[in-house]
């Protein structure tokens, strides 16, 4: 695969399983009443983390799979069937439960009195929501077919730039939905549900190539 196509292919499939713009209505939700400075630490914070989590699995993801005896076409093809769940939530408007802050999970949980209240940067919004399962998974089929170094670096600055995507929009949340509304934010997100469901089909039939059950077409 060129070098270029790699790269978009790439940062295609994170891009949209981080969801950028799916996060927008879920973090003017958990952050009303933040003053602008909180907002941005949340923000700066939740992207930290969720970088360092997905980091990790960038670097020792490849040696998880080898520990556990996972083929690399395997991991293709349940990924791939994985990925294809996500893109029918993104193409029917479902909320992942994944991605689902307590508040919207439909039940409320009664906080003890005198506590202090949840880190929302640390949860729902670094994990699951920005390095949630469908992030994860991408991660792990990357490098499970033992990429080198300058791959490597290509999926960590495409999981950085996309990071960076999420921390914008975030940041400008409430342009967006004030611009885009949430009938917006939804076409976007069907639309890119549509390209996932693409990329996660194409994920199962390299898996099975690899597993040579099927040869490569010309």
């Amino acid at each position: 695969m060129p070098l270029i196509q790699e790269i978009v292919t790439t940062f295609l499939a994170i891009f949209i399983v981080v969801d950028p713009f799916g996060i927008v209505p879920f973090f003017i939700s958990l952050t009303a009443g933040f003053d602008a400075r909180r907002r941005r630490r949340t923000i700066l914070k939740a992207s930290l983390i969720a970088f360092v989590v997905l980091l990790v699995f960038i670097l020792a993801g490849n040696a998880i799979l080898r520990f556990l005896g996972i083929q690399p076409g395997s991991f293709y093809i349940a990924g791939g069937i994985l990925l294809f769940l996500v893109s029918i939530d993104l193409l029917f408007g479902k909320p992942g439960r994944t991605k689902t802050p307590p508040q919207e999970s439909g039940g409320t949980t009664p906080q003890l009195p005198h506590t202090e209240p949840e880190d929302v940067s640390i949860f729902p919004l670094a994990v699951p929501m920005l390095a949630g399962p469908g992030t994860i998974t991408t991660i792990l089929l990357y490098v499970s077919a033992g990429r080198g170094a300058a791959e490597i670096s290509i999926l960590t600055a495409c999981v950085a730039v996309a990071l960076g995507c999420a921390a914008l929009t975030m940041s400008l949340s409430a342009a967006f939905l004030r611009v885009l509304g949430r009938t917006g934010v939804s076409v976007i997100e069907r639309i890119m549900g549509i390209i996932l469901a693409g990329l996660s089909v194409q994920f199962v039939y390299d898996g099975i190539v690899r597993l040579g059950l099927v040869k490569m077409s010309g």
